[in-house]
């Protein structure tokens, strides 16, 4: 298999690195007996540090695998197209 990298990658793994880091923090919060309302609080940093890290990995494959599987396209597709990567942004 052939590596797979885009230019967003790196960005993606900071963001991975980071939540690799408050799930660190989180488990040392329960084993040093922290408040719960702390532990949740890392907990969710963690969750959202995850989830942006798929968003831009979907929103760079959309971006650029899509246009690359399809090829050149008419004017009134290719706008379809573009509308369908706007939208997806806010996925």
């Amino acid at each position: 298999m052939t590596a797979h990298t885009h230019q967003s990658h790196p960005d993606i793994i900071k963001r991975l690195s980071r939540a690799r880091g408050h799930l660190q923090s989180v488990t040392q919060m329960i084993e040093d007996g922290r408040p719960c309302l702390d532990i949740a609080q890392q907990l969710h940093a963690v969750e959202k540090a995850v989830q942006q890290a798929k968003r831009v990995l979907v929103q760079d494959h959309i971006e650029h695998c899509l246009d690359d599987a399809m090829g050149p396209l008419e004017p009134d597709q290719q706008q379809r197209v573009d509308e369908f990567k706007a939208i997806a942004r806010y996925l």
